[in-house]
Protein backbone atom coordinates (compact mmCIF):
# COMPACT_ATOMS: atom_id res chain seq x y z
CA UNK A 1 0.00 0.00 0.00
CA UNK A 2 1.30 3.87 -0.31
CA UNK A 3 1.43 6.51 1.99
CA UNK A 4 1.06 10.36 1.14
CA UNK A 5 3.41 12.54 2.78
CA UNK A 6 3.27 16.17 2.41
CA UNK A 7 6.24 18.57 3.09
CA UNK A 8 6.18 22.23 2.26
CA UNK A 9 9.51 24.35 2.56
CA UNK A 10 9.95 27.29 0.53
CA UNK A 11 6.78 28.06 0.04
CA UNK A 12 6.14 24.64 -2.41
CA UNK A 13 4.61 21.75 -1.25
CA UNK A 14 5.61 18.39 -2.45
CA UNK A 15 3.38 14.79 -2.20
CA UNK A 16 5.75 12.29 -2.11
CA UNK A 17 4.04 8.60 -2.50
CA UNK A 18 6.00 6.14 0.10
CA UNK A 19 5.68 2.81 -0.90
CA UNK A 20 5.38 0.65 2.66
CA UNK A 21 4.64 -3.03 1.84
CA UNK A 22 4.35 -6.38 3.62
CA UNK A 23 7.39 -6.46 6.10
CA UNK A 24 7.50 -10.12 4.86
CA UNK A 25 9.00 -8.74 1.45
CA UNK A 26 12.57 -8.48 0.37
CA UNK A 27 14.12 -5.72 0.02
CA UNK A 28 14.92 -5.09 -3.49
CA UNK A 29 18.23 -5.59 -5.12
CA UNK A 30 20.10 -1.88 -4.55
CA UNK A 31 23.69 -0.48 -4.06
CA UNK A 32 24.13 0.05 -0.28
CA UNK A 33 24.62 3.52 0.49
CA UNK A 34 27.65 4.96 -0.61
CA UNK A 35 30.43 7.73 -0.63
CA UNK A 36 29.65 10.03 -3.48
CA UNK A 37 32.05 9.22 -6.73
CA UNK A 38 32.26 12.87 -7.57
CA UNK A 39 32.62 14.00 -3.67
CA UNK A 40 33.08 11.66 -1.24
CA UNK A 41 32.39 13.94 1.49
CA UNK A 42 28.61 13.21 0.37
CA UNK A 43 26.77 10.05 0.04
CA UNK A 44 25.05 8.47 -2.91
CA UNK A 45 21.96 6.72 -2.09
CA UNK A 46 19.72 5.47 -4.60
CA UNK A 47 20.91 7.41 -7.64
CA UNK A 48 20.85 10.70 -5.69
CA UNK A 49 23.36 12.87 -3.39
CA UNK A 50 22.31 12.69 -0.14
CA UNK A 51 22.94 14.22 3.47
CA UNK A 52 21.36 12.21 6.40
CA UNK A 53 19.36 14.59 8.83
CA UNK A 54 17.20 13.86 11.77
CA UNK A 55 15.88 14.12 15.22
CA UNK A 56 15.27 10.76 16.39
CA UNK A 57 14.71 8.82 18.77
CA UNK A 58 17.24 7.29 21.59
CA UNK A 59 18.50 4.13 19.94
CA UNK A 60 16.45 2.07 21.55
CA UNK A 61 13.43 1.22 18.53
CA UNK A 62 14.70 -2.70 17.67
CA UNK A 63 15.93 -3.88 21.46
CA UNK A 64 12.72 -2.38 23.14
CA UNK A 65 9.59 -4.06 22.63
CA UNK A 66 7.09 -2.29 23.97
CA UNK A 67 8.32 0.41 20.88
CA UNK A 68 6.16 0.64 18.01
CA UNK A 69 9.10 1.49 15.11
CA UNK A 70 6.29 1.28 12.58
CA UNK A 71 4.36 4.61 13.76
CA UNK A 72 8.17 5.93 14.87
CA UNK A 73 9.17 5.69 11.40
CA UNK A 74 5.99 7.07 9.80
CA UNK A 75 6.80 10.15 11.80
CA UNK A 76 10.33 10.43 11.03
CA UNK A 77 8.87 10.42 7.08
CA UNK A 78 6.43 12.51 7.42
CA UNK A 79 8.96 15.09 8.88
CA UNK A 80 11.31 15.04 6.16
CA UNK A 81 13.69 13.36 7.72
CA UNK A 82 15.80 10.87 6.68
CA UNK A 83 17.90 9.06 9.30
CA UNK A 84 17.35 6.91 12.13
CA UNK A 85 20.31 5.54 14.85
CA UNK A 86 19.96 2.28 16.38
CA UNK A 87 21.71 0.33 18.82
CA UNK A 88 22.54 -3.60 18.30
CA UNK A 89 21.37 -4.43 21.59
CA UNK A 90 24.30 -5.80 23.08
CA UNK A 91 23.85 -2.69 25.32
CA UNK A 92 20.98 -1.38 27.11
CA UNK A 93 20.56 1.09 29.78
CA UNK A 94 18.20 0.86 33.09
CA UNK A 95 15.35 2.93 34.22
CA UNK A 96 16.70 6.14 35.20
CA UNK A 97 19.76 6.19 33.04
CA UNK A 98 21.29 9.74 32.43
CA UNK A 99 17.82 11.06 33.88
CA UNK A 100 15.86 9.91 30.52
CA UNK A 101 12.15 9.63 30.83
CA UNK A 102 10.69 7.18 28.86
CA UNK A 103 14.09 5.90 27.81
CA UNK A 104 13.53 3.47 25.10
CA UNK A 105 17.05 2.34 25.77
CA UNK A 106 15.78 0.90 29.29
CA UNK A 107 12.93 -1.66 28.36
CA UNK A 108 10.85 -2.81 31.38
CA UNK A 109 11.79 -6.69 32.38
CA UNK A 110 10.38 -9.36 29.61
CA UNK A 111 10.96 -6.70 27.25
CA UNK A 112 14.03 -6.53 26.14
CA UNK A 113 15.31 -8.23 22.62
CA UNK A 114 19.15 -9.03 22.26
CA UNK A 115 20.77 -11.33 20.01
CA UNK A 116 21.87 -13.78 22.38
CA UNK A 117 18.80 -16.05 23.26
CA UNK A 118 17.85 -16.53 26.99
CA UNK A 119 18.64 -19.76 29.04
CA UNK A 120 16.33 -21.15 31.49
CA UNK A 121 18.74 -20.24 34.38
CA UNK A 122 17.49 -17.29 36.58
CA UNK A 123 19.32 -14.72 37.93
CA UNK A 124 19.55 -11.76 35.15
CA UNK A 125 19.19 -8.24 37.14
CA UNK A 126 15.64 -7.19 36.72
CA UNK A 127 14.31 -11.07 37.54
CA UNK A 128 14.71 -12.89 34.49
CA UNK A 129 16.47 -15.48 32.88
CA UNK A 130 20.50 -15.15 32.00
CA UNK A 131 21.28 -15.24 28.44
CA UNK A 132 23.14 -18.06 26.71
CA UNK A 133 26.01 -16.42 24.60
CA UNK A 134 26.30 -19.23 22.14
CA UNK A 135 22.55 -19.13 21.00
CA UNK A 136 20.66 -16.70 18.74
CA UNK A 137 17.33 -15.11 19.20
CA UNK A 138 15.70 -15.49 16.08
CA UNK A 139 12.97 -13.19 17.46
CA UNK A 140 15.54 -10.47 17.80
CA UNK A 141 16.74 -10.86 14.32
CA UNK A 142 13.64 -10.89 12.83
CA UNK A 143 12.46 -7.71 14.57
CA UNK A 144 15.98 -6.04 13.27
CA UNK A 145 15.23 -7.43 9.74
CA UNK A 146 12.01 -5.41 9.64
CA UNK A 147 12.85 -2.28 11.35
CA UNK A 148 15.38 -2.04 8.52
CA UNK A 149 12.69 -3.38 5.93
CA UNK A 150 10.02 -0.84 7.37
CA UNK A 151 13.12 1.99 6.97
CA UNK A 152 13.78 1.17 3.70
CA UNK A 153 10.24 1.36 2.66
CA UNK A 154 10.35 5.13 4.04
CA UNK A 155 13.74 6.09 2.35
CA UNK A 156 15.18 6.17 5.62
CA UNK A 157 19.12 5.34 6.23
CA UNK A 158 19.84 2.99 9.33
CA UNK A 159 22.75 3.66 10.91
CA UNK A 160 23.40 0.12 13.14
CA UNK A 161 25.76 0.97 16.27
CA UNK A 162 27.23 -2.76 16.78
CA UNK A 163 28.76 -1.63 20.76
CA UNK A 164 29.07 0.94 22.99
CA UNK A 165 31.07 1.36 26.54
CA UNK A 166 29.85 0.53 29.83
CA UNK A 167 29.39 4.34 31.44
CA UNK A 168 28.99 2.90 34.99
CA UNK A 169 28.90 -0.48 37.13
CA UNK A 170 25.03 -1.00 36.95
CA UNK A 171 25.51 -0.79 33.04
CA UNK A 172 27.86 -3.59 32.75
CA UNK A 173 25.87 -5.69 35.27
CA UNK A 174 23.15 -5.56 33.02
CA UNK A 175 24.98 -5.87 29.65
CA UNK A 176 24.30 -9.85 28.78
CA UNK A 177 28.01 -10.10 28.22
CA UNK A 178 28.40 -9.71 32.00
CA UNK A 179 29.63 -12.76 33.99
CA UNK A 180 26.51 -12.56 36.15
CA UNK A 181 24.46 -12.17 33.19
CA UNK A 182 25.22 -15.04 31.22
CA UNK A 183 25.57 -19.19 31.67
CA UNK A 184 28.79 -19.29 29.60
CA UNK A 185 31.25 -18.50 32.59
CA UNK A 186 32.61 -15.02 30.07
CA UNK A 187 32.64 -11.21 31.27
CA UNK A 188 34.23 -11.95 34.36
CA UNK A 189 35.91 -8.20 34.04
CA UNK A 190 35.76 -4.61 34.98
CA UNK A 191 33.50 -2.40 32.81
CA UNK A 192 36.69 -0.58 31.48
CA UNK A 193 37.67 -4.36 30.02
CA UNK A 194 35.26 -5.36 28.41
CA UNK A 195 36.46 -3.65 24.90
CA UNK A 196 39.98 -4.54 25.11
CA UNK A 197 41.78 -6.58 23.13
CA UNK A 198 42.41 -8.39 26.58
CA UNK A 199 39.29 -9.02 27.59
CA UNK A 200 39.64 -13.01 27.43
CA UNK A 201 37.13 -15.03 25.81
CA UNK A 202 34.58 -12.26 25.46
CA UNK A 203 36.27 -10.94 22.20
CA UNK A 204 34.86 -14.31 20.49
CA UNK A 205 32.05 -13.43 21.74
CA UNK A 206 32.03 -9.87 20.69
CA UNK A 207 33.67 -11.15 16.77
CA UNK A 208 31.06 -13.44 16.36
CA UNK A 209 28.16 -11.21 17.56
CA UNK A 210 28.93 -8.52 15.30
CA UNK A 211 29.61 -11.22 12.31
CA UNK A 212 26.44 -12.65 13.13
CA UNK A 213 24.61 -9.04 12.88
CA UNK A 214 26.55 -8.10 9.49
CA UNK A 215 25.31 -11.21 7.73
CA UNK A 216 21.98 -10.79 8.63
CA UNK A 217 21.62 -7.59 7.69
CA UNK A 218 23.72 -7.71 3.98
CA UNK A 219 20.78 -7.80 1.87
CA UNK A 220 19.50 -3.86 2.96
CA UNK A 221 21.06 -0.69 1.14
CA UNK A 222 19.52 1.69 3.84
CA UNK A 223 22.59 0.71 6.36
CA UNK A 224 25.71 1.98 7.88
CA UNK A 225 27.24 0.61 10.91
CA UNK A 226 29.36 2.19 13.63
CA UNK A 227 31.67 0.27 15.23
CA UNK A 228 31.57 1.52 18.95
CA UNK A 229 29.06 4.71 20.58
CA UNK A 230 31.41 6.82 22.29
CA UNK A 231 34.98 4.42 22.85
CA UNK A 232 36.34 7.81 24.26
CA UNK A 233 34.47 6.70 27.42
CA UNK A 234 34.98 3.13 28.89
CA UNK A 235 38.47 1.89 28.22
CA UNK A 236 37.37 1.06 24.64
CA UNK A 237 40.66 0.80 22.72
CA UNK A 238 41.50 1.93 19.32
CA UNK A 239 43.38 -1.75 18.60
CA UNK A 240 39.50 -3.49 19.65
CA UNK A 241 37.90 -0.71 17.27
CA UNK A 242 39.50 -2.05 14.61
CA UNK A 243 39.22 -5.30 15.13
CA UNK A 244 35.85 -5.38 15.39
CA UNK A 245 36.18 -2.52 11.99
CA UNK A 246 38.41 -6.37 10.71
CA UNK A 247 35.37 -8.49 11.46
CA UNK A 248 32.74 -6.38 9.76
CA UNK A 249 34.99 -6.33 6.74
CA UNK A 250 35.82 -9.80 6.59
CA UNK A 251 32.34 -11.17 7.08
CA UNK A 252 31.32 -8.88 3.87
CA UNK A 253 33.72 -9.78 1.76
CA UNK A 254 32.00 -12.64 0.74
CA UNK A 255 28.49 -11.27 0.76
CA UNK A 256 26.60 -9.58 -1.91
CA UNK A 257 26.97 -6.32 -0.52
CA UNK A 258 29.50 -3.94 1.13
CA UNK A 259 28.45 -1.56 3.58
CA UNK A 260 29.92 1.89 5.00
CA UNK A 261 31.93 1.42 8.41
CA UNK A 262 31.37 4.97 10.98
CA UNK A 263 34.06 5.16 13.55
CA UNK A 264 33.14 8.12 17.05
CA UNK A 265 36.32 10.00 17.51
CA UNK A 266 35.25 12.61 19.74
CA UNK A 267 32.97 14.50 21.77
CA UNK A 268 33.05 18.36 20.10
CA UNK A 269 36.10 18.28 17.63
CA UNK A 270 39.66 16.19 17.25
CA UNK A 271 41.89 15.81 14.20
CA UNK A 272 42.56 12.65 13.14
CA UNK A 273 45.90 11.43 13.23
CA UNK A 274 46.50 8.08 11.85
CA UNK A 275 42.37 6.69 10.26
CA UNK A 276 42.02 3.24 9.55
CA UNK A 277 41.75 2.59 6.24
CA UNK A 278 38.41 0.13 6.77
CA UNK A 279 36.49 3.34 8.20
CA UNK A 280 34.44 5.34 5.74
CA UNK A 281 32.75 8.04 8.26
CA UNK A 282 34.04 9.93 11.12
CA UNK A 283 31.57 10.55 13.78
CA UNK A 284 31.99 13.49 16.47
CA UNK A 285 29.40 14.07 19.31
CA UNK A 286 28.14 17.44 20.39
CA UNK A 287 30.61 19.10 17.53
CA UNK A 288 29.71 22.38 18.20
CA UNK A 289 31.48 25.07 16.91
CA UNK A 290 32.01 22.20 13.98
CA UNK A 291 35.32 22.53 14.00
CA UNK A 292 35.92 19.16 13.18
CA UNK A 293 34.55 19.24 9.76
CA UNK A 294 37.76 21.68 8.65
CA UNK A 295 40.26 19.64 11.03
CA UNK A 296 39.88 16.58 8.77
CA UNK A 297 38.18 17.60 5.52
CA UNK A 298 41.51 16.46 3.74
CA UNK A 299 40.32 12.68 4.53
CA UNK A 300 38.26 12.82 1.84
CA UNK A 301 35.10 11.50 4.01
CA UNK A 302 31.73 12.10 5.55
CA UNK A 303 32.24 13.71 8.74
CA UNK A 304 29.00 13.66 10.78
CA UNK A 305 27.61 15.25 14.09
CA UNK A 306 26.16 11.93 15.30
CA UNK A 307 24.78 12.59 17.89
CA UNK A 308 23.27 16.15 19.90
CA UNK A 309 20.52 16.53 22.53
CA UNK A 310 22.26 17.03 25.88
CA UNK A 311 21.83 21.04 25.78
CA UNK A 312 18.81 21.54 27.04
CA UNK A 313 14.83 21.35 25.92
CA UNK A 314 14.98 24.53 23.50
CA UNK A 315 14.81 24.04 19.67
CA UNK A 316 17.87 26.55 20.02
CA UNK A 317 20.89 25.22 20.04
CA UNK A 318 20.20 21.95 18.23
CA UNK A 319 18.63 24.00 15.50
CA UNK A 320 21.61 26.18 14.91
CA UNK A 321 23.93 23.77 15.45
CA UNK A 322 22.46 21.69 13.00
CA UNK A 323 22.88 24.69 10.41
CA UNK A 324 26.53 25.16 11.16
CA UNK A 325 27.41 21.78 10.37
CA UNK A 326 26.14 20.87 7.20
CA UNK A 327 26.65 24.52 5.94
CA UNK A 328 30.61 23.85 7.68
CA UNK A 329 30.82 20.62 4.86
CA UNK A 330 29.50 18.02 7.10
CA UNK A 331 27.26 15.33 5.70
CA UNK A 332 24.80 13.67 9.00
CA UNK A 333 23.41 15.64 11.69
CA UNK A 334 21.18 13.54 14.16
CA UNK A 335 19.60 14.84 16.88
CA UNK A 336 18.67 13.16 20.31
CA UNK A 337 14.79 13.34 20.20
CA UNK A 338 13.31 12.64 23.66
CA UNK A 339 9.52 13.49 22.32
CA UNK A 340 9.72 9.64 20.70
CA UNK A 341 8.91 7.19 23.84
CA UNK A 342 7.44 3.88 24.18
CA UNK A 343 3.33 5.02 23.75
CA UNK A 344 4.52 8.00 21.66
CA UNK A 345 6.06 7.21 18.96
CA UNK A 346 4.71 9.89 16.98
CA UNK A 347 7.23 12.40 18.79
CA UNK A 348 4.42 13.47 20.78
CA UNK A 349 5.66 13.48 24.59
CA UNK A 350 6.78 15.85 26.46
CA UNK A 351 10.38 16.47 27.39
CA UNK A 352 11.88 14.87 30.61
CA UNK A 353 15.46 14.16 29.46
CA UNK A 354 18.39 16.42 29.52
CA UNK A 355 17.98 17.56 25.60
CA UNK A 356 15.19 18.56 23.26
CA UNK A 357 12.95 17.17 20.36
CA UNK A 358 9.56 17.61 19.13
CA UNK A 359 7.68 18.40 15.71
CA UNK A 360 8.35 21.83 15.48
CA UNK A 361 12.25 20.80 15.45
CA UNK A 362 11.64 18.10 13.39
CA UNK A 363 10.46 20.89 10.89
CA UNK A 364 12.84 23.07 10.77
CA UNK A 365 15.50 20.18 10.45
CA UNK A 366 13.39 19.27 7.44
CA UNK A 367 13.88 22.58 6.47
CA UNK A 368 17.46 22.91 6.52
CA UNK A 369 17.56 19.32 4.52
CA UNK A 370 15.19 20.66 1.67
CA UNK A 371 17.70 23.97 1.74
CA UNK A 372 20.84 22.18 1.50
CA UNK A 373 19.18 19.68 -1.70
CA UNK A 374 18.13 22.40 -3.27
CA UNK A 375 21.68 23.06 -4.75
CA UNK A 376 23.79 20.80 -6.50
CA UNK A 377 25.79 20.32 -3.33
CA UNK A 378 27.70 17.58 -4.42
CA UNK A 379 30.02 20.24 -6.09
CA UNK A 380 30.42 22.49 -3.11
CA UNK A 381 32.98 22.62 -0.48
CA UNK A 382 33.30 25.03 2.59
CA UNK A 383 34.96 28.33 1.91
CA UNK A 384 35.16 30.89 4.90
CA UNK A 385 37.21 33.13 2.75
CA UNK A 386 34.42 34.12 0.73
CA UNK A 387 32.68 36.09 3.41
CA UNK A 388 34.45 39.60 3.43
CA UNK A 389 32.47 41.55 6.24
CA UNK A 390 29.56 42.57 7.23
CA UNK A 391 28.80 40.12 9.64
CA UNK A 392 26.96 41.43 12.75
CA UNK A 393 29.10 41.67 15.84
CA UNK A 394 29.45 38.44 18.34
CA UNK A 395 27.59 36.26 15.39
CA UNK A 396 29.45 33.74 12.89
CA UNK A 397 28.70 32.83 9.39
CA UNK A 398 29.74 29.99 6.99
CA UNK A 399 29.49 29.41 3.37
CA UNK A 400 29.47 26.38 1.19
CA UNK A 401 30.14 27.39 -2.40
CA UNK A 402 30.97 26.25 -5.64
CA UNK A 403 32.74 29.56 -7.06
CA UNK A 404 30.82 31.45 -9.70
CA UNK A 405 28.00 29.15 -9.42
CA UNK A 406 25.83 28.46 -6.53
CA UNK A 407 26.60 29.87 -2.69
CA UNK A 408 24.64 28.92 0.28
CA UNK A 409 25.71 30.60 3.62
CA UNK A 410 24.11 30.85 6.97
CA UNK A 411 24.32 33.00 9.87
CA UNK A 412 23.87 32.52 13.22
CA UNK A 413 23.18 36.03 15.70
CA UNK A 414 22.46 39.53 15.38
CA UNK A 415 19.01 40.35 13.87
CA UNK A 416 20.74 42.08 10.63
CA UNK A 417 23.88 41.80 8.33
CA UNK A 418 24.96 44.12 5.16
CA UNK A 419 26.81 40.80 4.26
CA UNK A 420 29.49 40.84 2.15
CA UNK A 421 30.66 38.38 -0.57
CA UNK A 422 33.45 37.39 -3.09
CA UNK A 423 31.76 37.22 -5.90
CA UNK A 424 33.16 36.63 -9.62
CA UNK A 425 31.27 38.91 -12.38
CA UNK A 426 27.65 36.84 -13.29
CA UNK A 427 24.05 37.40 -13.12
CA UNK A 428 22.70 36.15 -9.75
CA UNK A 429 19.84 35.75 -7.84
CA UNK A 430 19.58 35.41 -3.74
CA UNK A 431 17.21 34.71 -1.73
CA UNK A 432 17.10 35.25 2.19
CA UNK A 433 15.36 32.08 3.89
CA UNK A 434 13.99 31.98 7.30
CA UNK A 435 15.30 29.06 9.16
CA UNK A 436 12.40 28.56 11.25
CA UNK A 437 9.52 28.31 8.61
CA UNK A 438 11.60 27.92 5.30
CA UNK A 439 9.68 30.97 3.52
CA UNK A 440 11.93 33.31 1.53
CA UNK A 441 12.08 36.94 3.36
CA UNK A 442 13.68 38.58 0.57
CA UNK A 443 14.53 37.98 -2.75
CA UNK A 444 16.48 40.14 -5.53
CA UNK A 445 18.24 39.46 -9.15
CA UNK A 446 21.69 41.51 -9.77
CA UNK A 447 24.04 41.65 -12.65
CA UNK A 448 27.68 42.34 -10.63
CA UNK A 449 30.84 43.11 -12.00
CA UNK A 450 32.90 41.10 -9.99
CA UNK A 451 34.47 41.38 -6.15
CA UNK A 452 33.21 41.92 -3.19
CA UNK A 453 29.10 42.44 -3.06
CA UNK A 454 27.32 43.84 0.06
CA UNK A 455 23.60 41.57 0.20
CA UNK A 456 21.53 43.57 2.81
CA UNK A 457 19.42 40.96 4.88
CA UNK A 458 15.36 41.39 6.08
CA UNK A 459 15.32 41.50 10.01
CA UNK A 460 15.81 38.33 11.69
CA UNK A 461 15.79 36.56 14.93
CA UNK A 462 19.12 35.21 15.58
CA UNK A 463 19.24 32.33 12.89
CA UNK A 464 18.96 33.29 8.64
CA UNK A 465 20.07 31.50 5.61
CA UNK A 466 21.06 33.19 2.02
CA UNK A 467 20.96 31.46 -1.34
CA UNK A 468 22.54 32.45 -4.14
CA UNK A 469 22.75 31.24 -7.94
CA UNK A 470 24.33 32.61 -10.68
CA UNK A 471 21.54 32.12 -13.45
CA UNK A 472 21.31 29.03 -15.35
CA UNK A 473 24.57 27.77 -12.98
CA UNK A 474 22.19 24.50 -11.69
CA UNK A 475 19.23 22.75 -12.60
CA UNK A 476 16.57 22.17 -10.10
CA UNK A 477 16.49 18.75 -8.55
CA UNK A 478 13.81 16.45 -9.82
Amino acid sequence: MYHAIELCCFGTCLSVALAVCSAAEAPPPREPLRLHPDNPHYFLFRGRPTVLITSGEHYGAVLNLDFDYVRYLDELARSGLNLTRTFSGVYREIPGSFKIAGNTLAPAPNRYLSPWARSTTPGYFDGTSKFDLKAWDEAYFRRLKDFLAQASQRGIVVELVLFCPMYDDALWKASPMYAGSNINGVGDLKKDEVHTLNNGALLDVQVAVARKIVAEVNGFDNLYFEICNEPYFGGVTLDWQARIAAAIAETEASLPRKHLIAQNIANGSRKIGEPNPAVSIFNFHYCSPPDAVAMNFALGKPIADDETGFKGSADVPYRPDAWDFILAGGAVYSNLDYSFRAGTEDGTASLSAPGGGGPALRRQLAILKAFIEGFDFVRMAPDPSCIQGGVPEQATARALIEKGKQYAAFIRGGNRADLVLGLPAGSYKAEWVNVMTGAVEKQETFEHPGGPKMLASPPYAGEIALRIVRQGAIEPRA
